[in-house]
C-alpha cells in the first residue's frame, strides 16, 4: 500500500467536479441542451486556545491542498486543452475547408473522450477511498492517513488520540429488523460521528460494524468531552427510531509524540479498551417490534 498517499477532503467523498461540464466539452448537435449523499458536516469544537485550532487548521488546510493538487493541475490542464482545441476549431471552421472542418470534428470527438476518461478516473480514486455505505473514509483511506498524521504529530511533539468504536447489539439489528435497519444503523452511526468530531480529524469505518478515528486536535482530558457529544449526536440521529436504542461501545488510546508507537499497535490497543467497555457496561438487547 501507497503510505505517501495524500489526503483527501473529509468526509465523503466525490470530490467537487470540473469546471468544464460535459456540455461544454460536447455539446449535443441540437439546441435544448453518484455515490450516496454526505452526511451534514457541522463542527462541534472542543475547547482548546484558539491559537492551537488556528495552527491545526493551517495543517489540514496544508494536507487538503497536497491532496488536490494533481487532481487541480489535471483539471488545469484539461482548461488550456480545450481553450486551444476551441482555438483551433474555430481556426478550421473560419478557413471553410472541408478537410479542415472534418479535422476540426476529429479533435473534438478525441479531445471530449479524453476529458470523460479523466473524469472516470477522478471519481475511481475518490471511490478507492470512501466507504460506500456511510460515505466516511475506508480501512485503506484510514490507515495511509492516520500513519502520515502520527508522523507529523510526532515531528511536532503533540499527542492525539485514537478512538475505537464498535456498533451495539448489530448482529440483533440485523435478525430482528433485516439487513436494511442494519445499513440504517450504520449509516446513523456515521452521521453521528461525522457531527461529533471536526472535520481536521480522521473519521473511517473499518469494517463491519467497526469504525475508527484519529482525533488530532485532542487530548486524554477531553475523552469525557468526546464522550458526552458522541451520545448526544446518537441521540439525535435515532430520534425517528424508537423501535431499539442506538450505542456504541468506545475505546480510546493516547498516542504519546515521545515513544514511536505504529499505528496498528494503537489500534490493537484501543480494540481491547473497546472490548473491555462492551464486557462490563454493555446492557442488554431489548426492543419494540
Amino acid at each position: 500500500m501507497n503510505r505517501n498517499i495524500q489526503r483527501p477532503v473529509r468526509k465523503t467523498a466525490p470530490l467537487a467536479p470540473p469546471r468544464a461540464t460535459m456540455e461544454q466539452i460536447d455539446p449535443p448537435a441540437t439546441p435544448g441542451n453518484g455515490q450516496r449523499s454526505t452526511p451534514d458536516h457541522r463542527i462541534l469544537p472542543f475547547e482548546r486556545a484558539s491559537e492551537n485550532r488556528e495552527a491545526a487548521a493551517g495543517s489540514t488546510n496544508a494536507l487538503k491542498r497536497n491532496l488536490t493538487t494533481a487532481l487541480l493541475a489535471q483539471e488545469k490542464d484539461l482548461e488550456r486543452m480545450l481553450r486551444e482545441v476551441e482555438g483551433i476549431a474555430k481556426a478550421f471552421a473560419e478557413s471553410g475547408s472541408p478537410d479542415a472542418l472534418g479535422l476540426s470534428a476529429a479533435l473534438r470527438r478525441t479531445v471530449s473522450q479524453a476529458v470523460k476518461q479523466s473524469l472516470l478516473e477522478r471519481e475511481l480514486r475518490s471511490l478507492a477511498l470512501t466507504d460506500d455505505l456511510t460515505s466516511l473514509y475506508n480501512r485503506r483511506a484510514f490507515y495511509a492517513l492516520a500513519t502520515q498524521e502520527l508522523k507529523v504529530m510526532r515531528r511536532r511533539g503533540r499527542d492525539l488520540l485514537l478512538i475505537f468504536a464498535d456498533v451495539d447489539h448489530l448482529k440483533e439489528i440485523n435478525d430482528t429488523f433485516g439487513h436494511r435497519e442494519g445499513d440504517l444503523a450504520l449509516v446513523r452511526t456515521a452521521r453521528a460521528l461525522d457531527r461529533t468530531f471536526r472535520d481536521s480529524d480522521i473519521v473511517a469505518r473499518l469494517s463491519g460494524d467497526e469504525f475508527a478515528i484519529l482525533a488530532l486536535e485532542a487530548s486524554s482530558g477531553d475523552q469525557a468531552a468526546i464522550l458526552r457529544r458522541l451520545r448526544d449526536q446518537l441521540r439525535l440521529v435515532s430520534a425517528e427510531e424508537n423501535r431499539y436504542k442506538l450505542s456504541l461501545s468506545v475505546g480510546m488510546v493516547r498516542f504519546d509524540p515521545k515513544h514511536a508507537t505504529a499505528l496498528g499497535d494503537l489500534l490493537s490497543e484501543a480494540d481491547r479498551a473497546m472490548y473491555a467497555e462492551k464486557k462490563n457496561h454493555l446492557k442488554p438487547w431489548t426492543c419494540r417490534r
